[in-house]
């Protein structure tokens, strides 16, 4: 079972909330001292989910925290909207599906860069992504 020691609720309602996202997961993940490689896998993942966060809903919500359990610590960050959702999570999850005009990387991408990946969704309800990377 996981322990949280400290969160951060983030609003997203703008582009600019991209970067500010990408800026607070970047103070979390310096402090932490996760690798360099890793801290530009969590930033990536941030943008893109933040970006989706955008351009299919409009607004919601970014949440960080950081996690631990007896064996290890590391971060959860939670993407949440109420937008229209996604009707296939299993297309929306393939490698070169885009329900716009993008290259079909974003799910799947984001998926791959991270320890843990959870998706839900509900048409007309909106999307909840949760990632965990964890500190090696």
């Amino acid at each position: 079972m996981n322990s949280i020691l400290r969160g951060e609720k983030i609003y997203i309602t703008d582009e600019l909330s991209i970067i500010n996202a990408g800026h607070i997961v970047l103070s979390y993940v310096k402090k932490k001292k996760f690798s360099i490689v890793d801290q530009t896998k969590i930033i990536t993942a941030t943008s893109e989910l933040t970006r989706n966060i955008i351009k299919y809903a409009g607004k919601g919500t970014v949440y960080i925290e950081h996690i631990f359990n007896s064996i290890r610590e590391g971060l959860r960050i939670t993407f949440e909207d109420f937008g229209p959702g996604i009707a296939d999570i299993n297309l929306a999850m393939r490698d070169g599906y885009s329900s716009s005009d993008g290259m079909g990387l974003g799910l799947p991408g984001t998926k791959r860069l991270m320890d843990e990946f959870q998706i839900t969704s509900e048409l007309g309800k909106g999307t909840k992504v949760i990632i965990v990377k964890w500190i090696s």
